[in-house]
């Protein structure tokens, strides 16, 4: 299992909003753990907010590449206050309707 130090990565700041990162930390940490079937945890210690756009630039592409349900048993979300549990369900609420909506399409 790897841990992600979110407040870290994000330059020691208290709200994570650069989409930029959260693609680094994509790229760099989460896809190459699930590629192996390893968990990774995200540990969001000392952060009050998160952006929409963050989040989903971490868990948008581990969703559709290896569906929602491996990739919530693979991303472990750590230290997650209630703003950021929030924002969290909605990615993921808005990332499994666009999946329902793919397969009813098809």
């Amino acid at each position: 299992m790897k841990e992600i130090n979110i407040y870290e990565l994000i330059g020691n700041a208290d709200f994570a909003e650069n989409k930029d990162i959260g693609q680094e930390i994509r790229v760099k940490y989460v896809m190459p753990q699930l590629k192996i079937g390893e968990e990774v945890t995200l540990n969001f210690d000392k952060i009050n907010k998160a952006s929409q756009s963050f989040i989903h630039s971490i868990i948008s592409e581990p969703i559709r590449k290896y569906g929602i349900d491996t990739t919530l048993q693979l991303i472990v979300f750590k230290s997650c206050n209630n703003a950021v549990k929030q924002i969290i369900g909605i990615v993921l609420e808005y990332m499994q309707d666009a999946i329902n909506r793919n397969l009813q399409q098809d």
